[in-house]
């Protein structure tokens, strides 16, 4: 076992390959418009790709985050990459599912290393995107 540095709480050494349940995000129109107004996009234009943050990671990382047993310290957490790629982007009124898990969890240094990736499907089973963060908790 290795110290989280939360509360106490401990952390099983290398919890890659948890997986969580998937998530269910309706892709709301008005909030896609009112997203791609404040990033300066068209609200027309469909949903931005930025929006992945939040119907994929957005809806994920709360489970990581929540897990006792991940045991991710939020206040020693630095976000330290994000990426997305794209089978395709949903459209406004779908209904879009994300499921996430630990594909790495590491220890070096004095800080740890976890790499979340995030599978997004259609309603129809369809790939619509990936995500993966790695987070760096220091010790």
């Amino acid at each position: 076992m290795t110290e989280a540095g939360g509360l106490g709480a401990r952390a099983t050494a290398g919890m890659a390959g948890r997986t969580y349940p998937a998530v269910t995000f309706d892709i709301d129109p008005q909030r896609v418009a009112a997203f791609a107004e404040a990033i300066g996009a068209d609200p027309a234009g469909g949903v931005p790709p930025t929006f992945a943050a939040v119907y994929s990671l957005g809806v994920t990382a709360p489970q990581l985050f929540g897990d006792a047993e991940a045991a991710i310290d939020f206040a020693k957490l630095l976000h330290a990459e994000q990426e997305f790629e794209w089978s395709r982007h949903p459209d406004p009124g779908e209904k879009v599912s994300s499921q996430g898990r630990i594909a790495s969890d590491t220890s070096r240094r004095g800080m740890r290393f976890v790499t979340f990736e995030t599978e997004t499907k259609g309603a129809r089973g369809d790939d619509v995107c990936r995500s993966r963060a790695l987070f760096v908790i220091r010790s």
